[in-house]
């Protein structure tokens, strides 16, 4: 096994996976036969696999999903919930984020849209997408604050930056002028550079009448409805079950 202060200037150089993977093979006699190339190969793998999982825990301890669990694997198929294996399959491989596309995911109350959205979301980070979840009405809460606090500017500027941003539970309740000006705000900064999922329970071609204002209602839907994917959920509640998905 390497020495003492040469697993120190390992540590010291951030190749963490690196040293564990020494440690490991210094007490593993599967590794004795190896070659020298071989052995460096499992040792560069370690560390790309450890950065790896560091990275992504980083995504998604920032995400702050609302349920960290939920992932594609997971999706109840049932029929009467009318979700399309394919279309599920392509959004789960992040093509729709790399061109900066919408996703749109509509349902009633308990049938899953959060889940679905937090599993979407839990993808992204895995593909290594930055990502952002947060319920419509604490979205407008905090840029309140920031126009108060004179950090509205900073605040955008940081939701500009993510590769995906979750809104939740869209069209929950009214929205007022302060709100819609904000979300327009919010839409114009990522349009064509980076991607939105908004989840409702209002169909899609409810929300121009809900934000009851016709000229930032067309402007707003521009930006959320162009180039975007929908999912309209179907059936009952889920709540009762095993996975609330």
């Amino acid at each position: 096994m390497l020495n003492e202060h040469t697993l120190t200037q390992l540590r010291g150089l951030r190749l963490d996976g690196m040293v564990r993977a020494i440690e490991e093979q210094a007490t593993s006699t599967a590794t004795t036969a190896l070659g020298f190339d071989e052995r460096l190969s499992m040792l560069v793998q370690r560390e790309v696999a450890w950065r790896d999982d560091k990275r992504l825990a980083r995504l998604l301890k920032a995400a702050k999903l609302k349920v960290s669990s939920a992932c594609v694997e997971d999706i109840d198929w049932r029929a009467s919930r009318t979700l399309d294996r394919s279309v599920v399959s392509a959004l789960a491989g992040g093509d729709w984020i790399r061109n900066a596309q919408n996703l749109l995911i509509t349902a009633s109350t308990g049938c899953g849209k959060t889940w679905l959205a937090c599993a979407f979301a839990h993808q992204a980070a895995r593909s290594g997408f930055s990502v952002l979840y947060v319920r419509a009405g604490r979205l407008f809460d905090e840029l309140h604050v920031a126009h108060g606090d004179g950090s509205f500017a900073r605040k955008l500027i940081q939701l500009a930056k993510l590769d995906l941003l979750v809104i939740d539970d869209f069209a929950i309740s009214p929205m007022g002028a302060a709100e819609r000006n904000d979300l327009l705000e919010v839409l114009d900064d990522r349009v064509g550079s980076r991607s939105t999922l908004i989840t409702s329970q209002l169909p899609v071609k409810a929300w121009h009448t809900y934000l009851d204002d016709p000229t930032l209602a067309d402007a707003i839907l521009d930006r959320i409805v162009h180039s975007s994917h929908r999912i309209a959920l179907k059936g009952g509640t889920l709540r009762d079950t095993k996975q609330d998905q």
